[in-house]
């Protein structure tokens, strides 16, 4: 082991920052630009849901842009039928990945599976400036879909030398953790990641300071070793993200992030222009009460 290789291995990283967010109900927003999400930049919010299957069906459709979506079930199905992806079911580790991008209305992609409630997170992902105006693309990846190392599935990014399918930007890791009852786990974040986040849906996991359920914490800045334990009764079920640090000062629209305020421009503009397609199209519901994503 090198010097460097020792350094890493060494460096202690505490918890420096935990919330429970806010809001009640189905929907949790534990992040947002305006609190860490400006601290933990590329990822900007993060929405915890537990909720009946219907909250599929009741979310309005709208706009993103300069932004990517990642959402991840833990608990429930949802199901999804897309004119390029096909029909699927997305249960536990399955992903809806829409990289907005220069301009996109959606939220009616998916309907209610077989489950009567879903529990899992919405995560935003700040582009750079090369992707922000760019191509919407969008994937739709089953739970067989999405690899996995010991006790960590890859969502977006690498780890042990394994890659998420999820056309993701470089530099982002996102992984999605389930650990039984008292088991122990480390993860090593790349050596440029130095921006590092958990978020406890199930159990609680000891770092060593205690993170429990419904809880977001973060991690002091650096690219050292972070060690979990399971807690002994419970275990624990927890999403994991570590990220080079966004360099670029946030410009925010309603729902749009970007870089620069000429890009957050561009972009409602053309989400202006989305929108008088839109509502030429009509009613774009399929017969599986699905609406496509529209870009």
């Amino acid at each position: 082991m090198n010097s460097k290789e020792m350094s890493l291995k060494t460096e202690t990283r505490r918890i420096v920052h935990r919330t429970r967010g806010q809001g009640h109900g189905p929907i949790i927003r534990l992040m947002s630009p305006s609190d860490l999400g400006h601290l933990l930049k590329p990822f900007v919010f993060l929405d915890l849901i537990d909720a009946d299957t219907s909250l599929a069906e009741s979310m309005p459709i709208h706009p993103h842009s300069g932004i990517a979506t990642v959402t991840l079930i833990i608990e429930g199905d949802v199901r999804f039928d897309d004119p390029e992806s096909g029909r699927g079911t997305i249960s536990y580790g399955g992903v809806e990945w829409m990289r907005a991008g220069g301009g996109v209305w959606h939220g009616k992609e998916m309907t209610s599976g077989t489950s009567k409630r879903v529990r899992g997170y919405q995560l935003w992902i700040a582009l750079p400036p090369e992707l922000e105006n760019g191509p919407v693309d969008s994937q739709y990846l089953e739970a067989d879909k999405i690899p996995g190392v010991g006790s960590a599935r890859i969502i977006l990014g690498s780890y042990a030398g394994v890659k998420s399918p999820v056309r993701s930007p470089e530099g982002i890791n996102y992984l999605l953790v389930t650990l039984a009852p008292g088991e122990r786990w480390e993860y090593q974040p790349p050596v440029d990641q130095d921006v590092a986040w958990l978020s406890v849906s199930r159990g609680a996991v000891a770092t060593p300071d205690i993170a429990s359920e419904g809880e977001l914490v973060t991690f002091s800045s650096g690219n050292g070793v972070i060690t979990m334990q399971a807690d002994e009764k419970n275990g624990a079920v927890f999403i994991m993200g570590s990220a080079v640090r966004h360099p670029y000062e946030l410009k925010l629209g309603y729902y749009s992030v970007h870089t620069s305020a000429e890009a957050l421009q561009a972009g409602e503009a053309r989400i202006s222009e989305i929108e008088v397609r839109l509502r030429e199209a009509g009613d774009r519901q399929a017969t599986s009460g699905v609406t496509p994503v529209f870009q």
